[in-house]
């Protein structure tokens, strides 16, 4: 376990170092915030620090650094180093800089937050998209915990009506519906906490479980190589199949829930990078898992493979029970079930406040909460049930969800380097990770099966991908630094007319 723990540290110490950096180059300062400022009793409550980083942690956690890692361990201990640098300089910068330009802007959606520096253009596109991916991402997590509930109930002999999906779907709707319309302090600010507390314990459990039941690790530098089973490219399909635990756009929705709540912008450090590097902490973990347990074959992750094709739970629920006993059946249900239901009902919020951001309707009565609360949950219970009823079909639509992800990724990036210019301050923070991004999501455009992929000529062409995908992120990096310029001349043009 020595490259696992090398790495844990690095991802701890770069809090403390590369994390401050960022929160430097930032500046808080001591003006007030939008939940002081603003304060209304429902989105806008000052919270608790200590809650403010579980609640956040949890809204961008939920199941995405187990399956994601999990997914990612097929490559091989490889991936725990995109897990602990992606965290460092790009998943930490991307939640940090979401929070905290939401924060500075009154709390707004990221939508609004990236209209304001990359044009209104930019903006409507991101309302839409945001809008339409979290309806989605609330959807299917409200759908998957129906269905594993009622499979553990019928495992247990229980029939009738509790043994259907479809009761449960419109139980956890219900609970969607209360969650997102009251005040964000009665059940996200009281138990998800809790649910926060039991994820950090998981993967410590599943940690200390590995070589106590005669699990080694297998290290880095003896598997320096792709062990995919399907011999899947590492560039860039590694990249996109881990976001949560190394980056994740879907973050950027969430944050701007805690950016409400803050008290002090000194504590955005804490509470959005300090998440971000939680979470891939629990992603290395669960990486590490993968790695270790599962049988190879031929210098390939054979075993991995066949538990996942069971499906994602399956493995989860296998991993607990293989590190922890029966302590871990508990805890393995408590992660495929609650996790998943508590990253969809931030959802949906935050589908809310993007929408009244959008339209400009307050939030603060009853009456405007219940006007977005209702449509919003119904795409949900018509795209849900018309899912349980095989009416529809996530399966497609799905696929494309990781790549749509590291794409918002990589525009909140471009976002913060926009701000930075702005301010006159170090812009390679966020334009580095974001040429990146640019790069990882358009090779994986290029070549994926679900994307240009679907011409044969494209699908896994890495000879075409790679270097066009380069060109394609040189290209954004151009446009950066053509429009940074263009504002710095402005900018002194309008002082010299002063």
């Amino acid at each position: 376990m020595i490259s696992f723990l090398i790495c844990l540290c690095l991802l701890i110490a770069g809090y403390f170092t590369y994390g401050k950096l960022v929160d430097s180059t930032f500046g808080p300062d001591d003006r007030e915030t939008p939940a002081v400022t603003i304060n209304d009793g429902v989105d806008y409550v000052v919270l608790p620090q200590w809650k403010l980083f579980l609640v956040q942690l949890l809204n961008i956690a939920g199941l995405g650094p187990i399956f994601g890692a999990l997914q990612g361990a097929l490559w091989g201990p490889i991936v725990f180093l995109w897990i602990t640098f992606g965290t460092i300089f790009a998943g930490g910068v991307h939640d940090y800089f979401s929070g905290m330009l939401s924060e500075r802007n009154n709390g707004y959606s990221i939508a609004e937050v990236t209209g304001k520096y990359l044009g209104n253009t930019m903006k409507s596109i991101m309302r839409v998209f945001s809008v339409v991916l979290l309806v989605m991402v609330g959807t299917v997590f409200a759908v998957g915990p129906a269905g594993l509930i009622v499979q553990l109930l019928k495992s247990k002999g229980v029939e009738g009506a509790f043994a259907n999906t479809a009761v449960w779907l419109a139980i956890i709707l219900i609970y969607y519906f209360i969650a997102t319309f009251i005040s964000i302090d009665k059940i996200i600010g009281k138990i998800y906490p809790v649910f926060g507390i039991c994820l950090i314990i998981m993967a410590i459990g599943v940690v200390i479980g590995l070589p106590i039941n005669g699990f080694h690790a297998p290290e880095l530098w003896d598997h320096f190589y792709n062990m995919h089973p399907d011999a899947k490219p590492i560039w860039s399909f590694m990249f996109i199949t881990v976001a949560c635990g190394a980056i994740s756009g879907f973050h950027s929705t969430q944050s701007p829930l805690m950016a409400r709540c803050l008290k002090s912008e000194r504590q955005g450090h804490f509470v959005f990078y300090g998440a971000m590097v939680a979470e891939g902490c629990i992603a290395l973990v669960w990486a590490l898992a993968g790695c270790t347990i599962y049988s190879t074959t031929g210098g390939l992750n054979s075993g991995l493979n066949e538990i996942l094709a069971g499906g994602q739970s399956v493995a989860i629920y296998d991993v607990c029970v293989k590190t922890m006993g029966n302590i871990g059946v508990v805890l393995a249900m408590l992660g495929v079930v609650a996790c998943p239901i508590t990253s969809g009902d931030t959802a949906f919020r935050s589908a809310r406040y993007t929408v009244a951001d959008w339209i400009k309707m307050d939030q603060e009565s009853f009456s405007n909460r219940l006007k977005l609360c209702v449509p919003l949950l119904g795409c949900g219970a018509f795209l849900g049930f018309g899912n349980s009823f095989g009416i529809f079909s996530y399966a497609v639509i799905w696929r494309y969800f990781s790549w749509t992800n590291q794409t918002l990724a990589m525009l909140v990036l471009w976002t913060g380097a926009m701000y930075l210019v702005r301010e006159k301050r170090n812009y390679w923070v966020c334009a580095v990770p974001a040429t990146f991004m640019s790069a990882v999501s358009a090779t994986y455009f290029l070549m994926a099966p679900e994307c240009l992929g679907l011409i044969p000529f494209f699908k896994n062409n890495t000879a075409v991908a790679y270097p066009l995908g380069i060109i394609i992120a040189a290209f954004f990096l151009y446009l950066f630094i053509r429009a940074s310029k263009k504002y710095s001349t402005n900018q002194n043009a309008n002082l010299a007319h002063a």
